[in-house]
Order: structure tokens, then sequence, then C-alpha cells
């Protein structure tokens, strides 16, 4: 199942790995499923089927001119599942951006065939300062990442990428290949996906979507984290689900799933229970 055509014709490349209980990997903006890859191999490794696709407009999947809005996104989650059969019992995980999928499936498909959600670093349940969300970003912020990313996308995710990863002066949480690694996957995406998701993530209110979390979620989120503010997204999940059990990882910055794998990939077997 290398490829999987939306309701809408869009080809969304997936990797489907391992037997046993379904985990639906879903990534962060600007990167692909291979982003996963790591903790993949450990859950695959560990008795789950683990199943990762590129959203559309990056990797290796199609890249339409439009249709990059969360309704959508959730429809081609959707899609994914019933390709591959996954009918119950099903996890699903967002880093970032992808927990905004997670949030509007849960919602507008009525988490249809899933019995646990995780959220990891995610923008859910909304990025944007507003005076119920004064931790957020203000928008002037993201209209600027916006028109940067329009002026000269190669230079700017030459600097969005390092504070991404944690990477200064004194800090090198990881290598400059895994750097140089996620900006080539980066300039791969279509610039107008790049662009209208971004848009996406950064403005959308996912508190709406929250009601619908009814089953097991795990949130994980760094404290460092200066991509996804911790106040503005993980400590207000909290607050709108109760019942979440949410991780905090002391100094951490946004990409958990490299900076800080191992511990990732322990909390979801945890997590997952295996």
């Amino acid at each position: 199942m290398p490829y999987v055509k939306t309701r809408d014709g869009t080809d969304l490349y997936v990797k489907d790995w391992g037997s046993g209980r379904p985990v639906v990997l879903i990534h962060g903006w600007p990167l692909s499923a291979d982003s996963w890859d790591p903790q993949a191999m450990a859950l695959a490794e560990a008795g789950h089927r683990v199943i990762a696709y590129d959203r559309r407009g990056f990797g290796r999947s199609s890249q339409p001119w439009s249709s990059y809005d969360y309704d959508t996104l959730s429809d081609d989650l959707a899609d994914v599942m019933a390709a591959a059969g996954v009918t119950d019992g099903a996890a699903i995980i967002g880093f970032s951006m992808g927990g905004g999928e997670v949030a509007r499936y849960m919602s507008r498909h009525g988490g249809k065939g899933v019995a646990m959600t995780g959220l990891i670093g995610s923008v859910v349940p909304g990025m944007l300062r507003t005076e119920a969300n004064p931790h957020g970003v203000p928008p002037e912020e993201l209209d600027k990442i916006g028109a940067q990313i329009a002026t000269d996308r190669a230079k700017f995710f030459g600097s969005f990428l390092r504070d991404f990863y944690g990477v200064g002066l004194m800090s090198h949480p990881v290598s400059e290949e895994t750097v140089n690694a996620s900006w080539n996957v980066a300039m791969q995406a279509s610039l107008k996906a790049t662009l209208e998701c971004a848009k996406s993530f950064g403005t959308t209110d996912f508190v709406p979507d929250l009601a619908a979390f009814t089953v097991p979620t795990l949130v994980v989120h760094g404290t460092a984290d200066a991509t996804v503010p911790i106040g503005a997204t993980a400590h207000r999940v909290k607050e709108h689900v109760p019942s979440a059990q949410l991780v905090e990882y002391a100094g951490a910055p946004h990409g958990l799933f490299a900076t800080h794998g191992n511990r990732l990939t322990k909390d979801l077997l945890t997590f997952l229970g295996g």
C-alpha cells in the first residue's frame, strides 16, 4: 500500500510496518513521515502495526493546489485508515501540526476506530494569541513567517530548523546532519502547501474539537519549545481534557522525536501498553 488515493483524488504516500494493534503516526510541518522512523521501528518491533503517511503537499505525496484546511486533512486521515482497513482499536498520534489532524478527526469523524490519542509537541488547541490564549503567537509574527517563506524559503528554514531542534552556540541536541536532512525534506514540499499549512496550523482554533477526546490521551511537550509554546497548547489541552496524561520534558525544544527520541519512544510504548 505505497499510495492511497483520497476522496478528492490526491495521492498520499503511506508506510505500513509490522502487525498487531494499529498505530497511525502523523508528522509535523514541514517534514514527512520519515521523521517518525525511529519511533515507528520501535513500535513495530514491539508488536504494533505502524502506519505513517506524508501529508498532502509534502514528502512523496501529491502536491495539489488547494485544500490544506483541517477538515480536508482530517478526511485524508480517514481515507488512509479506511484504505488500511483500520476499523477499531487504533491509536492516532500527531506531532506538532499533526495534532490538528488528530483533533479534527475526533470531532469531524466521531473518533471512528480510535481507542487512544496522542498529541506530541502539538499545536492543539491553538497557536494564535487571543484574549482566551494569552500565551499564543501574535498574529503579526505568523504573518512575518509567511512573508519570510515566500521571500526566501531556503534561508527561513535554515534558521527555523535550528530553533526547532534547539541548536545554538552551546546547545547541540542533534547533529548538523540531522538539521540538514530536515532542511532537504522541507525544501521538497510544495511552496503552496508550505504556506497554506502554516496558515492552517497557525490560525485554527481546536477548542471546539476537544470535547471529542473521550479516549485515553497522552500529551507530551517540551517546556523550552520555542516553536509551539507549551502554555498556549499542552497546558490548555489539560484544562479542557482533564483526563489527559500530560508529560512535560524539562528544557526540551520542539523536535522531541529526535532530541529526546529514546524517551519519547519509551513513553509511547508505555502509553500503548507494550
